[in-house]
């Protein structure tokens, strides 16, 4: 039986994904060799290696035998497989979903392809008509700006391809509609027109602004954006989403730093256009800047990809925008990050600058240098606790301390959680060393009091584990067989901090359903859906199972054993399927009950490990104070002896409180957990709490 023709989309996406330098290095030993790798070729006779493997261009040549191409070409001639054999083996192993065409769909893929060729083609001659508009006399006031205002030569304004787009209502429309022979529809679906609203016509997007083309990888025009002249609103206007252009897909100038970037193992992400264009103007060329979003995964991979050591520099404005940018990205590659998987840090130029400022100030020479200067993300975020608050203040020195408590709780229990308790301690003390040892010990005992430290097997009893095996087992099989309840199960998940399951093959499992949906709605789609932003309703599109079974098959069969319930369930499990939501909310009530409970015994035992001090001892100090100040005021007794006992035995009653805090969130769980619960009549649980809120361990 012939096999369905595979989608382009499914070929663009193994291509994609597919790294040269991964792929080959499977078969051939491959060495460094400057910018590129060098091995023995596998298809004649060698003894030296003749071939080479580019990783910026994904590209393989043999100079000996001629034999050259791309990652599914090399598959096809080494293993000897079809086109369609390797993609589907790519697609497995990247976990991609597949899709096919036949029959009367194959036209409409012609249509589609011509389709996206033709917008490729009006997205570049407007690019072209936007530079050849600078160079007349009503772009002179823009040719100045870029001149004299951003100080960029001739050469610059060559590589970038800058333009104007004039201040007309249908310049580029008639341009591209009476010369081109390009009709406004399909300008429109480029993004680069608007219809006007009696549905009577159309008009430009980009009017009296300064036009910057955004290439993706291969170098494409896929949209462009567009600074303000005149101070009109917004100073930056960028191309919408269309069919080629994805935002959260692509990054400005990687087309032209991807090279630099891996000679230099390292990428720096800026905020602007023309932050990129005065760093590449200066010589520092691996830079490049989102567009107009927090880091995504998949940009995240793309940089990762030109970069051995996985280094990234984030270089964001300083002010309250760039810092809840850098806040952002951070928050996207954060558990990589904490794993060792990517090293991130955080550049902030002095006096608030950013980049493209910075350079008409200081040379290349004076960024690179900050550059290797940069600290790590942790280093960093500890300082924006610290910045500009008064530790010698109860108050601030507090709230300083639960929020660097709530940071290094996101730290694995390592010496590099030392080494950042230790340091944090030492900035608290000003110097002192008692107090610092005092501060290093209460900040290890908060840590560990998080409420992620729930997840604990320290404190788990016995039958816990295996409870909390079926109770995991049983939310993955709804998710995979009630597909339609797919959004509200990882709302729910979300909202009572249970994604990060805990046995292996559990975790397993959820990671390979998330690289599935991502790779068919995207990160920033999934975590709309799991904050509730987004009902979700696409992902039920998805066969996860039969998906899983096939990628699973393909990485560990062991695995796909021990799963086989959750993929396969029987008549019985089936029959639990009925009440999608009841069934949710009683298992993960249940879990979280699990969690509360080990929370109680690990704050049981840190509330009785403290050194209480007595009524006796507090009445012997206050009558020692009435002796040395000798006052003649009537003091309320009880008051200060009452108000002296809370701030000695601070820390205790803190555990207690929180202990028994956490004893009501219980009686609430075990609420959720009775058969007449509805979903309307849902108490307040975690941190959402209001009456009596569960807590939160954090200083």
């Amino acid at each position: 039986m012939a096999m369905p023709r595979l989608h382009p989309r499914t070929i663009e996406a193994v291509k994609e994904r597919a790294d040269i330098v991964d792929v080959v290095g499977e078969h051939v030993v491959l060495k460094k060799k400057g910018r590129e790798f060098v091995g023995i070729c596998p298809f004649h006779d060698d003894s030296k290696p003749s071939m080479t493997v580019s990783p910026a261009k994904q590209f393989y040549y043999c100079f000996s035998c001629g034999a050259g191409g791309n990652s599914i070409k090399f598959l096809m001639e080494f293993q000897r497989q079809s086109f369609s054999d390797v993609v589907l083996d790519l697609a497995r192993r990247y976990q991609l979903p597949v899709e096919t065409v036949d029959g009367p769909q194959q036209e409409r893929l012609k249509q589609q392809l011509s389709r996206r060729d033709k917008l490729h083609r009006a997205l570049t001659l407007a690019a072209g008509w936007f530079r050849s508009q600078l160079r007349t006399s009503e772009g002179a006031d823009a040719l100045r700006y870029l001149r004299e205002t951003r100080g960029l030569n001739e050469a610059t304004l060559e590589q970038f391809e800058l333009g104007y787009a004039p201040d007309q209502w249908d310049g580029l429309l008639k341009h591209l509609q009476q010369v081109e022979g390009l009709a406004p529809e399909l300008l429109e679906a480029a993004g680069l027109v608007v219809p006007r609203k009696g549905g009577n016509g159309f008009y430009d997007r980009f009017r009296h602004r300064v036009m910057v083309p955004i290439r993706d990888r291969q170098g494409r025009v896929i949209g462009f954006g567009g600074r303000s002249l005149d101070g009109s609103e917004p100073k930056y206007l960028n191309s919408p989403e269309t069919e080629v252009f994805e935002k959260g897909k692509h990054l400005f100038g990687l087309d032209r730093a991807s090279s630099a970037i891996r000679k230099d193992d390292r990428a720096v992400v800026v905020e602007g256009y023309f932050d990129v264009i005065a760093l590449h103007a200066a010589g520092v060329t691996n830079a490049v800047a989102s567009l107009g979003t927090a880091l995504s995964g998949q940009q995240i991979t793309q940089l990762c990809r030109c970069s051995d050591g996985k280094r990234i520099v984030l270089n964001f404005d300083a002010d309250g925008a760039g810092v809840r940018a850098a806040n952002r990205a951070i928050g996207e590659v954060e558990q990589l990050a904490l794993q060792g998987q990517l090293e991130l840090r955080v550049l902030h130029l002095p006096s608030g600058k950013d980049p493209d400022e910075f350079l008409k100030d200081h040379g290349a020479a004076d960024y690179r240098a900050l550059l290797d200067q940069a600290p790590l993300w942790l280093d960093w975020q500890i300082e924006q606790v610290l910045e500009g608050r008064d530790l010698t203040k109860a108050d601030q020195f507090q709230r300083s301390v639960s929020a660097l408590v709530e940071l290094l709780g996101k730290l694995p229990q390592s010496a590099i959680r030392t080494h950042y308790i230790q340091q944090v301690a030492e900035r608290l003390s000003g110097g002192q060393g008692r107090l610092a040892l005092q501060l290093e010990e209460d900040l290890r005992q908060q840590v560990q009091g998080q409420r992620w430290h729930g997840r604990s097997a320290r404190h788990e009893k016995a039958g816990e584990a295996s409870q909390r095996e079926r109770c995991e087992a049983e939310i993955l099989r709804l998710y995979l067989h009630c597909p339609s309840y797919r959004g509200a199960i990882r709302q729910e998940l979300r909202r009572r901090e249970l994604e990060d399951f805990a046995l292996q093959h559990h975790r397993l499992l959820w990671s390979e359903i998330t690289d599935l949906e991502e790779g068919n709605l995207g990160s920033m789609r999934l975590e709309s859906i799991s904050r509730g932003e987004d009902r979700g309703d696409t992902l039920a599109d998805l066969d996860l199972p039969r998906l899983l079974t096939d990628q699973l098959l393909l990485e560990s069969s062991d695995l796909v054993q021990r799963l086989t319930p959750l993929l396969e369930p029987g008549e019985l499990q089936r029959v639990a399927l009925a009440r999608p939501m009841e069934q949710l909310r009683g298992t993960a009530a249940m879990l979280e009950r699990q969690k509360s409970h080990k929370r109680c015994r690990h704050l049981l035992e840190a509330w009785t490990g403290q050194r209480l001090e007595t009524l006796e001892r507090c009445i012997a100090v206050l009558i020692d104070q009435e002796k040395d100040q000798k006052s003649t005021e009537v003091i309320d007794m009880e008051q200060r002896i009452q108000g002296m006992f809370e701030d000695l035995n601070a820390e205790a009653l803190r555990f207690q409180e929180l202990y028994y805090s956490e004893r009501r969130h219980i009686q609430h769980l075990d609420q959720q957990r009775c058969a007449g619960y509805a979903l309307e009549e849902q108490p307040p649980s975690g941190s959402d709490a209001a009456e009596q809120p569960a807590p939160s361990v954090n200083g």
